[in-house]
């Protein structure tokens, strides 16, 4: 379905997006993540169109430039930065974009009936964008980009400054979206929905590809040691023939198995009170390849 090949661009002496190469099937959910800086945003800016990349190439669909009207009109863009005009309406907001991509008449209403119904905006159709909260206006800012039914769909950072409930709401659209064959590709900070959302993650930092494959894949690959962290009831008598590291009468244990290792130290004749098995994240993955420096530009 999409094919990016090698894609560079460059500003002057800075290199945003060095060689990346990678592929999304049909119906696919594709994270996209890296710390601010990494290339991400101007990754999409590429694959849309918005800017043409130094070398390389990109395939949606077959065709090759995404710059292209027809193209376009096969992909759906929710920016970071909403994409509404605050002075319209939901209905008018939907009406201007889906007209924007050769909508009219009687299917224009359609579209801007099922987006409202999409966002749980109908009930507001007739309200200014600008007295919209934020969980609101990013649900627009969503339907907006899928007014006029595009196959492929980028979300960037589509949950940022939102409500728990406009979040669980739309965790719940993009699974809607994917069971309807649609091809994604998601960008976010926040390594919990990457988790639940996304069939693979390709982590770039610095405009390059560091890693991509499944959740599961990525935290055998990166993820590091499960870390046991228990309590006995009380202070073993050796503690120097105890694997871990021992602060009291809790310790801490890195490993690879760590049900087996629990057991082993059970079968020392240790009691637990407390025990927390920490496994193996996409977070720590992420931290594992990008470094835990603040990235603030």
């Amino acid at each position: 379905m999409i094919a990016v090949e090698n894609l560079r661009k460059s500003y002057g002496s800075l290199v945003a997006v060095d060689g990346i190469s990678f592929s999304i099937a049909k119906g696919e959910v594709f994270g996209l993540l890296g710390p601010n800086g990494a290339g991400k945003t101007t990754t999409i800016s590429l694959m849309v169109g918005a800017i043409s990349p130094d070398s390389g190439r990109i395939n949606i669909d077959g065709q090759s430039d995404p710059s292209q009207p027809e193209l376009r009109r096969r992909i759906g863009l929710a920016p970071q930065s909403l994409a509404v005009y605050g002075r319209l309406t939901a209905s008018e907001n939907l009406s201007f974009f889906g007209s924007m991509y050769g909508l009219s008449g009687a299917r224009l209403r359609e579209r801007v009936d099922w987006a409202l119904e999409f966002a749980r905006l109908t009930d507001r159709r007739k309200g200014l964008a600008e007295t919209f909260s934020g969980g609101m206006l990013r649900r627009l800012n969503m339907a907006c980009a899928l007014v006029h039914d595009p196959p492929v769909l980028f979300l960037d950072e589509p949950t940022v400054g939102v409500d728990p409930q406009s979040r669980n709401l739309m965790f719940d659209s993009v699974e809607k979206l994917k069971a309807q064959g649609r091809t994604m590709i998601y960008t976010t900070h926040y390594m919990e929905e990457a988790e639940r959302l996304c069939d693979r993650v390709a982590i770039i930092d610095h405009g390059k590809l560091l890693a991509l494959d499944t959740v599961r894949n990525l935290t055998v690959a990166y993820g590091g040691d499960a870390v046991i962290d228990a309590e006995a009831e009380k202070l073993p008598v050796d503690k120097s023939q105890l694997p871990g590291t021992w602060n009291g009468n809790r310790v801490r244990l890195e490993s690879k198995r760590p049900i087996e290792d629990l057991a082993r130290l059970s079968g020392t004749g240790l009691e637990f009170t407390q025990v927390h098995i920490q496994r193996p994240s996409l977070e720590k993955v992420f931290l594992n390849l990008t470094g835990r420096s603040l990235r603030d530009e």
